[in-house]
């Protein structure tokens, strides 16, 4: 082609002393039409017809390509790599342009090829959180890294093709640099070798709840970085904790709860210890016609009666022998409607313990698991188990401990009031 408008521009009367220009402007414009016609014929009839094939395909991998511009991107490479091809054949007859268009049009093509690795990492990125191991094993952080490295890559080369030397003598380089770019990329060093740790240790997960007390985090992983992770609090703020700290310091993860078979209720009632007593007979009789206790109440009461009957004791004193208090009998049948609660998993934990006396009373606690482990759901059942028996207490001669008010003092002042 240079040769064939040479000899054409040679023929144009008035060009003697031009020819050599006159060729090298017009192969030029021509390369450049060529680059645009290319252009044009890849991004709008190959790559429509690449689309439209591929969007009649069953899979969606190739549909994560198109979106994130993959091909659309090839298109942008082509006429860089015929003005990369052509130049130094239409300007030989001037080697520093020719030199400076094919350098410039090299570092569009290095620049060109790093938009589609991005684009490429970006795809398997897409197409990896598909999968359902995605939520245990996240690899944002690897594909930080691959790309950090691309771009490292890229100017290194593009660097080499400024100043005209070889990219391995720059590589080769880069050891006497290692402190240097260790102290520079000490950040994304440290946020690498954590996310190596949390991935490989399964110690969290997209989705995953967690708390975070140093950073006041807690909510669901968003996304796990190179150097940070991102937590969206239950207030819908979003929180940027360092990848580090998750190894450096201590947080609690919540996806054991959710994937076990429950929620823990972990509560207790306070009861007024002046409100404690042993049951007489009448008690007994009113907690007997209570549905979760009556068998309770008898075996225990036989089980009593004998022990005192074989240990020949003598009930005239409430010190003597063993009895039923109130207190005992409440916790009994706070264990039995916790058994008999539809909504609590009966096959962890379940108990109703008494611990040690505080100064606001003996607490009654309850230990069970939700079987419902939604957030509101659990909160609503777990309240709906203490407004009954709060309710309740008052049946079993008990009084919940509560610190004086403003009107408990004013009625003792007013006993009438």
């Amino acid at each position: 082609m240079h040769q064939f408008i040479q000899q054409w521009v040679t023929k144009i009367p008035g060009t003697a002393g031009y020819e050599s220009l006159l060729t090298s402007s017009i192969t030029m414009v021509v390369i450049a039409v060529l680059a645009v016609i290319s252009f044009y014929l890849v991004k709008y009839i190959l790559l429509r017809l690449i689309t439209k094939l591929i969007t009649k395909t069953k899979s969606n991998l190739d549909d994560i390509l198109i979106k994130h511009q993959v091909f659309s991107r090839v298109a942008y490479l082509v006429p860089a790599f015929l003005v990369y091809k052509l130049t130094p054949v239409a300007l030989s007859a001037y080697p520093a342009l020719s030199q400076m268009i094919v350098t410039l049009a090299a570092i569009y093509m290095v620049w060109m090829v790093v938009m589609i690795v991005d684009a490429l990492i970006n795809s398997l990125l897409d197409i990896y959180y598909a999968v359902d191991i995605s939520r245990q094993l996240p690899i944002q952080s690897f594909a930080q890294v691959a790309k950090l490295v691309t771009y490292l890559f890229a100017i290194i080369v593009v660097a080499a093709l400024v100043i005209g030397e070889s990219p391995l003598k720059l590589f080769a380089g880069l050891g006497a640099m290692t402190a240097v770019l260790m102290l520079v990329f000490k950040d994304p060093i440290l946020g690498f070798v954590a996310g190596l740790q949390l991935s490989s240790n399964r110690m969290v997960g997209i989705g995953d709840w967690v708390d975070i007390p140093q950073h006041q985090a807690s909510g669901d992983i968003l996304e796990i970085g190179l150097t940070t992770v991102k937590v969206k609090n239950f207030d819908n703020t979003i929180t940027t904790v360092p990848t580090q700290s998750l190894i450096n310091d201590s947080f609690k993860n919540w996806r054991g709860m959710q994937e076990s078979g429950g929620r823990r209720i972990k509560r207790s009632i306070f009861i007024d210890v002046n409100s404690i007593r042993f049951c007489d007979e009448e008690a007994l009789n009113r907690y007997r016609k209570i549905n979760y206790i009556t068998e309770y109440i008898d075996k225990k009461l036989a089980e009593v009666q004998a022990y005192n009957e074989k240990s020949n004791i003598t009930l005239d004193s409430s010190a003597n022998g063993r009895r039923l208090t109130n207190i005992g009998t409440f916790r009994a049948y706070v264990l039995a409607y916790l058994k008999n609660h539809p909504d609590i998993n009966q096959d962890l934990t379940v108990m109703a313990r008494q611990l040690a006396p505080t100064e606001a009373g003996i607490p009654i606690e309850i230990y069970a698991f939700s079987s419902d482990k939604n957030w509101v759901n659990y909160e609503a059942i777990q309240a709906d188990i203490f407004d009954h028996l709060l309710a309740v207490v008052g049946e079993f001669d008990l009084r919940v401990f509560q610190t004086p008010s403003g009107v408990d003092l004013r009625r003792l002042v007013s006993p009438s009031s």
